[in-house]
């Protein structure tokens, strides 16, 4: 039979032909070896600026008459502070004492004005006077009371009723104070063991009786002004 062969055999032949790797029976190519005087420095290998050049005479500005504007001139003044000290002490206001308060054994002390145990708040202008929003309000409160009392007596006025004078007022709660009095002494003289069924209604009824006579009690007591109905 024939032998095999393969088809990459002229590709392989190619590439060998590259002399792509000459080195393996001769050695590395050889190069200069550097020299130890050119070793790697600081900041050696960072951008540096070009050398400034020197200005010639030709350009040089020519010098200004005038001042500059960051020129600040040096002023000597001679005082004499010694005096001016002496003079600020005789005329000056002396210093009012300041208050403190001790509160411990060892006298350790705090300002007493800021403290909050000098009443300062009474010696404000305001001090004792009632507030604005008080007497504002006050004084919405009455004259909604008044127009309030006004549609109360026109709406009475047109349903015709007939308001009680003060004598009317209090002749009718004595009257009805001198009920209650009657009514209770009769509530405490009743037995205490209701075992039948009229002592329990009597018991019943008296009560209601006095239910009633204090509603009506603290009802005219309440109100200012009672109208009733005319027959």
């Amino acid at each position: 039979p024939l032998r095999f062969i393969s088809k990459l055999r002229a590709l392989v032949k190619h590439e060998a032909e590259k002399n792509k790797s000459q080195w393996k029976t001769m050695g590395p190519a050889k190069v200069a070896v550097p020299s130890p005087n050119d070793f790697l420095q600081k900041h050696s290998k960072e951008p540096k600026l070009a050398p400034r050049k020197k200005e010639q005479d030709g350009k040089k500005l020519p010098a200004l008459s005038v001042p500059r504007r960051t020129y600040r001139p040096v002023i000597r003044i001679k005082k004499n502070f010694i005096s001016r000290n002496a003079l600020a002490v005789i005329r000056g206001v002396p210093k009012k004492p300041r208050h403190f308060c001790v509160d411990s054994r060892q006298g350790d002390k705090y300002l007493l004005e800021p403290s909050g145990l000098v009443p300062k708040y009474i010696k404000k202008k305001d001090y004792g006077v009632t507030p604005k929003y008080v007497t504002q309000r006050n004084e919405e409160i009455k004259r909604e009371e008044e127009e309030y009392e006004a549609s109360v007596v026109e709406q009475l006025k047109k349903r015709a009723l007939k308001q009680l004078s003060d004598e009317e007022k209090t002749s009718l709660l004595q009257g009805l104070k001198k009920n209650w009095e009657e009514t209770n002494r009769e509530f405490q003289c009743l037995p205490v063991l209701t075992d039948t069924r009229y002592k329990k209604m009597h018991k019943a009824k008296v009560e209601m009786k006095l239910k009633q006579l204090e509603h009506d009690i603290e009802a005219l007591e309440k109100h200012k002004w009672v109208y009733i109905a005319n027959e």
